[in-house]
């Protein structure tokens, strides 16, 4: 990983930008204190598919010998 100062990064953005696109992490430090970390962004997850993942993930999952409800209850006696 890479280090570089703030006032490197503000007068080569473009050029770090560039090296994070490549896939490099960049570290940018304030006075030598590492305060930032630059890295490429990963694909975006799609909101549906995850739902359609988490429903299949409870299929056949249940919460016995407790239910639901008396997690909520017993939720709402001790506040």
């Amino acid at each position: 990983m890479t280090e570089v100062g703030a006032y490197e990064a503000k007068t080569h953005l473009a050029q770090i930008l560039e090296r994070v696109a490549r896939g490099e992490r960049v570290v940018i430090t304030k006075h030598g204190v590492p305060v930032a970390v630059l890295s490429r962004v990963g694909p975006q997850a799609d909101p549906q598919q995850v739902a359609g993942q988490l429903r299949g993930f409870r299929k056949g999952r249940t919460l016995k010998p407790i239910s639901a409800r008396e997690l909520i209850e017993e939720g709402r006696d001790g506040a």
